[in-house]
Formats: structure tokens, sequence, C-alpha cells
């Protein structure tokens, strides 16, 4: 059987076959008129390669073959790809480069594709670079190395052109940058040195040229609106043309050069900066300053600085101008005081939702807004206005709102959200206890003298504090409107003893409000010598009381009691709405015509302050219900008093007011002894878990553990210390007096 010998293929014999199939694709790539390559050539010219591969040695060709293919491509592009990029320049070298780069890739293909051979066997064995790596590195040594340069300057002009507004061809820059990537082949070295370094620098320079100009002539606005269309306009760039890994540092080149550079010079411009914008209301260029701003290292930073120093400034104004108003309003009336007050708090608070709302859209909620409103807000807060205390004007603002015929007249949804604000309010004000007790007080002569317009806001404040400061804070208020609701069931259940004991009768309508102590401020409880009429009513309810509960003790206010009682006048017959001491009072005259101050004050049992103020309350003020001799303005321990028979009103029911006592004395002293008892506990609570502490720690961690509720002053806390030492809780270490023990 015959053996069909394969005929060797010579070196030269074969290259010369090769050499025509290359001839063909070059003239192609040439845009010579040429047929295509056939399925038939192809097979051809990869046999060929093939054959002179597997021939026995020495006929193995594969290191000879692997060689000229790369002279292919050397010869190819010295003949004829760098002549024809050589004698063009600028745009037109660039589109004859992205050509000759395309034309590459093709004769790459269409070679690797001949030579394939190669690749599978003969290279895998070698360890050599594979034949498409082969034909990039080619371009890369031979034209790329020469030109990137030209081409990088070339592209960065173009880039510049745009820049002023001149079109140019994206396409041919994005084809052209594509070039610095694929040539790195898996790498970006040859994008960022060749390319990106020197881009980046040139944008840098380019900014920095127009920023100087910018600032000197354009407002702060029209400077930002030109900053934030560049940094658009150059990330679309990046997004048209540019690798997107240059987007990051091209940003931040530009913002530098825009906005790093000149932040101090752009927000402090004289009629346009940050200051000038706040104060004109200009929310949208607020918005632009706050994002530009967030995009450089610290860039808030002073904006949230002045925003915090202008709201300061409104705040300040605000009370000066209550200040001013309260000093012309009081040469004129108290109570026009209290409104201006009033007026005052609404500003507050007008303002707060004038800055809360730049916070949460101009500045995107931002952190360091909202401290800085918190601390602008906490400086103007805790000043006070004419001689009051904000604890105490909140607290007021607070009653006027909910007790009934308050001046603001508002609807329940209104209610609710004022209410919410005043507690956002207090979230600012350091004597946060204070403002607990005024509103405390307040809450007490709405309870008690039924003003109060509505329980639901009345609990839905309560839930509002609670949530704000605390369970303990609201514990003794949410006791006194339960107290009023107990109080209720039993006025029924003793109505309902009446009925059932009609021996127990009176005969006098009784309504009792039985308090719990611990809930209520505390009120000066005097053994009044009350009426015959009034005593009996006390025993009935004392007996009822004890059907309820023996272990109670009852403690009679007569101070906080009203009476509605009958004047028989000669005109005609009135009812009196009196409080149960001017009831006592007018009562004595049932049985004498003419009484002295001396008489009625033993009489009644009562002290100089309070008779004066009684008296007073029905001879001196708008309703005369008693005569005093002598007619004068004021009384005096000298005066007599009798009945006026003759006295009459258009009404048939009138009530007659006492001049009210100032409380705020007594509020500031029971919050002062309260902050005693705080202060010794807190110093005792630390120094019983720490044993033995400086005396500087133990102040700043009591100073911590107060601060919810109020700053402790620190002579206070000093002064509460040594009183400690004193009852032996705490004891000073001899070596170092600065240190404390704890003496269990």
């Amino acid at each position: 059987m015959a053996i069909n010998e394969r005929k060797v293929i010579d070196l030269e014999h074969g290259w010369e076959y090769m050499q025509k199939g290359i001839t063909k694709l070059r003239n192609i790539l040439e845009g010579l008129p040429e047929p295509q390559f056939s399925s038939e050539d192809y097979m051809m010219l990869y046999t060929t390669i093939y054959n002179m591969c597997t021939q026995k040695p020495p006929h193995d060709y594969s290191q000879q073959l692997y060689d000229r293919y790369k002279e292919a491509f050397e010869e190819y592009i010295t003949s004829k790809v760098m002549p024809s990029l050589r004698e063009k320049h600028d745009e037109f070298m660039l589109r004859e480069l992205v050509k000759r780069w395309s034309n590459h890739k093709v004769m790459v293909r269409w070679l690797s594709r001949f030579f394939h051979y190669l690749d599978r066997y003969f290279i895998a064995r070698r360890s050599l670079p594979p034949l498409n790596e082969v034909g990039l590195t080619c371009f890369r040594e031979l034209v790329y190395k020469e030109m990137n340069t030209k081409v990088r300057d070339a592209v960065i002009a173009l880039i510049d052109q745009e820049r002023e507004g001149e079109q140019i061809d994206r396409a041919l820059l994005k084809n052209v940058l594509d070039i610095f990537v694929e040539i790195g082949m898996g790498s970006m070295d040859c994008y960022v040195a060749d390319f990106e370094d020197a881009m980046l620098a040139d944008s840098a320079a380019y900014y920095s040229r127009k920023a100087s100009n910018w600032i000197l002539e354009d407002s702060c606005p029209d400077y930002m609106l030109k900053a934030e269309e560049c940094l658009k306009r150059e990330k679309d760039r990046v997004a048209h043309y540019l690798h997107a890994s240059s987007e990051q540092k091209l940003l931040e080149k530009v913002q530098h050069e825009l906005l790093f550079v000149y932040a101090n010079q752009l927000l402090e411009k004289e009629h346009s900066g940050c200051h000038a914008l706040l104060r004109d209301d200009k929310r949208e260029d607020l918005s632009r300053m706050f994002r530009l701003f967030s995009r450089i290292n610290k860039g808030l930073d002073p904006v949230s600085l002045i925003f915090k120093q202008h709201v300061t400034a409104e705040g300040m104004t605000l009370v000066k101008q209550a200040e001013d108003a309260a000093s012309t309003k009081k040469a004129e009336k108290r109570d026009a005081v209290g409104f201006q007050e009033q007026v005052f708090v609404r500003k507050v608070i007008e303002l707060h939702d004038k800055y809360l709302d730049y916070v949460n859209n101009c500045f995107q909620n931002h952190n360091l807004f909202h401290k800085a409103l918190k601390e602008a807000f906490e400086i103007f807060c805790n000043k006070g206005v004419a001689g009051s205390s904000s604890a105490e004007l909140l607290a007021n603002f607070c009653d006027n709102i909910l007790k009934k015929g308050g001046s603001e007249k508002l609807s329940d949804e209104a209610i609710e959200e004022t209410l919410e604000k005043v507690v956002k309010l207090l979230a600012y004000i350091s004597d946060k206890d204070l403002f607990a007790e005024f509103y405390r007080k307040k809450l007490a002569r709405r309870l008690l003298f039924d003003k109060s317009a509505n329980d639901d806001h009345e609990r839905s404040i309560l839930t509002k504090l609670k949530q704000q400061c605390g369970g303990q804070f609201t514990s003794k208020m949410e006791g006194m409107v339960t107290d009023l609701t107990v109080a209720r069931d039993h006025q029924s259940h003793f109505e309902e003893y009446i009925n059932n004991n009609p021996q127990a009768n009176p005969g006098i309508d009784l309504t009792v409000t039985v308090l719990t102590t611990g809930y209520w401020p505390s009120y000066k409880s005097f053994d009044l010598n009350l009426p015959a009429e009034m005593i009996k009513c006390v025993e009935v309810f004392k007996e009822f009381y004890q059907t309820k509960t023996k272990h109670r003790k009852l403690t009679w206010i007569y101070s906080l009691g009203t009476c509605n009682i009958n004047g028989k006048f000669e005109p005609k017959t009135m009812e009196l709405i009196v409080t149960t001491y001017q009831a006592s009072a007018l009562l004595l005259f049932n049985t004498s015509d003419r009484l002295t101050y001396p008489e009625i004050m033993s009489q009644l049992n009562l002290t100089d302050e309070d008779v004066v103020r009684l008296l007073h309350s029905l001879s001196c003020a708008k309703y005369k219900i008693l005569n005093k001799e002598p007619n004068t303005r004021s009384v005096a321990q000298t005066d007599t008093f009798e009945f006026n028979s003759k006295f009459t009103d258009k009404l048939k029911r009138i009530k007659i007011p006492l001049p009210p006592v100032d409380e705020k004395k007594k509020v500031i002293e029971d919050v002062d002894k309260d902050r005693r008892y705080a202060i010794d506990a807190s110093i005792v609570r630390i120094m019983k878990s720490r044993k033995v502490l400086g005396h500087q720690q133990l102040v700043m961690e009591c100073v911590e553990q107060l601060g919810r509720m109020f700053k402790p002053d620190f002579k206070a806390i000093k002064k509460r210390i040594e009183d400690l030492i004193t009852r032996d809780y705490l004891e000073r270490d001899k070596e170092n007096p600065n240190m404390f023990r704890y003496l269990a």
C-alpha cells in the first residue's frame, strides 16, 4: 500500500505565497481595487502556514514565520502608515490616526487568523506573546510612541476650543481617546500618563484663568451659576468622549479652581455673598451654594457659620424689638406688655419655621445646618424679654392658647401645630425646669377654674412634652389632669350621697375638687374663719369623704375657692361671683352694719397682705360693694367699712376679681429649691459610683447629668458640695483638697 508523502514546502516558496495574501489585504485596507477574500483564499493561506509548521525538522518553519508575521506589520507601518501621518496636522492628523488604527486592527485580526496555527501550538509551548498582542505592540512601538504627544496636544486644543463655545467633532475625540485606552492592552497607564495628566493640568490652568476674571466681575449668584454650568459641562464631556475614570479627577480640578480657591471671597462678597442671600431670601441661590460648597472639603463650614450668625442676628433683633415695645407699653399698661410677649413668641416661632425650612430644603437637611440653627436659637431664646425669662414667656404663650377666651382664635389643627412648634422651641431653652413650674402653675389655674378650652389639647401637649423631655418632666402635670377626672367622679358620688341622706344636705350647692398634694403647686392654706353656712358644707363633705377612704387627710385650700352669693341691694338683687375670702368678708356685714379694718382682720383670721387685697377689691376697685371711710384709693388699717346698699350695675350677675398675686417670685424660689435637691442628688449619685473624684471632673459630670433640665451654675454646685461635706456625705482628701471621697 503506497503512503502519500506530503511535498515539503521550503520557506521562501511558502512565504512568497503568504506575501501575496498580505499584499492583497494591504490593498483592500488602502482602498485599492481588489476583490475580497473568498473562503478558498482564506483556507489556502491558513493551510500553507499549517503545513509549514507541521513539517519534520529541519523544515518546521514556526519560528521564522512568527518573526516574519511581525516584520509584515513593521514593513507596512514604516512604508505606508507613518508617512501618511507625518504629513498631516491637527484634526486631519487625528482623523488619519483613527483610520490607521482601525485598519491596523483589521489587519491584526486577519493575519492572526492566517497564522492561527502558530498561536495554538508553537506560541503556547514557548510562552511567547500571542499574535494579537504582537500586532498591537508593533503599532504602539512604531506609531503611538512617535505620535502620542502631538495627538495629546491636538486633543487638548480641541477640548479648549469646545470650552470656548466652538463646535467640535466629539465622536472623533472619543475614537482618538479609545486608542489611548486600547493601546494599554488592559491597563490604563498609557491613557493616564500620556493624556490624562496633561489634560487635567490644562483644565486647571484654563479654569484658573476664568475664575480670576469672574471673581472680580460677577456677583456671587452669577459666579455660582457659571461654576455650576462649567461642572455640568465637564461631566457631559466625560460622558461623550473622555474615559469614565477621569470624571472624579476632572471635577475635583475644576472645583478646586472655581470654588476652593475663591471660597471666602465668594461667600463674603459685599452685596451678594452668603449674608446678602440670606437677608434677601434668595432660596434658589442658597440651594446652589449648598450644592457647590458641599463638593469641596470643609466647604460647608463657613456657610453654616454665616447661617448661624444670620439667624442669631435676626433673633436678637426680635428680642430688642420686644424689649423696646415692652418698655413703651409698660408706661401705658401691663396687659399690653403681656400681648407684646405673645407677639414675641409668635415671631420666634415664625423665625424658626422659616429657617427650619431653609435647613430642610436649601441645605438638604444637612446635620451641620441643623446644628447651626440649634446653636443660634439657644443664644437668643435664653435671653428673655422685659424681665421675663423665655421659660415664663413660653408657658404664658401656651396658657393663652389653651385657656378659654385666649387672645388667639385658632382652629384645632392650628392649635395642635402651634403647640408642636412651642415644644420644639422648648428644646433650645436651658431652664426647662422653670418652664415646667410656670406651666404647672398655669395648668392648675386652667383646670381648677374651668378655664381650659379643650381637654384633648391639654393631653396632646403633655404627650409632646413627654416625648421631648422625658416622663419625669410631665408626670406631675399628667397627675393633675387625671386628678380632675377623678374629682368629677367624686362630685357625682357626693351628689348621690346628699340625695340619699337628705338630713346631711347643707342647703347650699357645693362642689369640691379633691387633689393629690404631690402633683399640684403648693398653695397657702390658712385657717380662715369660715361663716357658719360654709362650716356646715365642709363638715358634710368630710363625712362623705370618710365613707370613701379612712387613710387620707383633707387640707382645705380656701384661697382657690369661688362662691356665688346674692347681694340684696335697694335697686335690685344681684348675683355676685366672688372668692371664698371675699364671700367670708361680705357675709360679716349680715350681722354688722359697720366694721373697722382690725375687726374684719380678727374675725377672718387672715394676714395683713390678704386683708388689704380683699378689701381693696370690694371697696376701691370697679365694683364698690362696700363703702370705705375715708374714701381714698388705697386701704389703710384705720379705715372703716359698711355695706353699700345703693350699689347697682346694668348686669344681673357680676364677677368681682381679686387683684392677682405676683406668682413669679414664688415660682423662681420653688425652682431654686428643687434645683438644690437635684444638684445634691446628682453629686451623690456620681460620687456613689466613682467613690473618689476630682473637683473639676465632679462639676463637669454634674453639669452633664442635669443639662437636660437646666444649666446648673458652677457656684451653686460648689455650694452644694460644701453643704454635702458638712452633712457627711463627702469628705475632702487630706493631701489634695481638690479631691473628694464618698462616705457611705
